[in-house]
Order: C-alpha cells, then sequence, then structure tokens
C-alpha cells in the first residue's frame, strides 16, 4: 500500500496528549491518529445506513419473525 503524509496542526498541549494517549496503548501517534479518524468515519457512515433502514422501517412498518427469516436463508 502506498504512503501519503498528511499534516494535522494543533497547539501543543493537544499535540503532548494525543503523543501521551498513544503511547499509554502502545501505539504511535500517526497509527492512533488514523485509526481514530477511520473509525469516526465508518460510525458516521453507519449511523447513516441506520437512519436510512429505520425511515424505511418507518414508511412501511412490516416485522419479520427470525423464524421465518431462518426458512428463508438457512
Amino acid at each position: 500500500m502506498a504512503s501519503a503524509t498528511m499534516t494535522v496542526r494543533m497547539d501543543d498541549c493537544e499535540k503532548a496528549l494525543i503523543l501521551d494517549y498513544a503511547k499509554a496503548f502502545g501505539t504511535t501517534a500517526s497509527d492512533f491518529m488514523r485509526r481514530t479518524a477511520l473509525e469516526r468515519i465508518e460510525d458516521e457512515l453507519d449511523l447513516r445506513a441506520w437512519s436510512e433502514a429505520k425511515a424505511e422501517f418507518d414508511a412501511d412498518p412490516v416485522i419479520i419473525p427470525a423464524s421465518e427469516i431462518a426458512k428463508r436463508y438457512l
């Protein structure tokens, strides 16, 4: 996988906090920042998918019992 550099500006206190936190969990600041940003994006996408599914259900609230789903797909 190709690697690219991204610069994030922050004050010294924020930098120290992130460095200390990453060190406490045995990772680098870079890995912590990357993982945290990607997890945040995933959470936002999950929330969007849930909101869309909820709106679809609210528009047509059909409930299918687990036993019926098992008959169809298992």
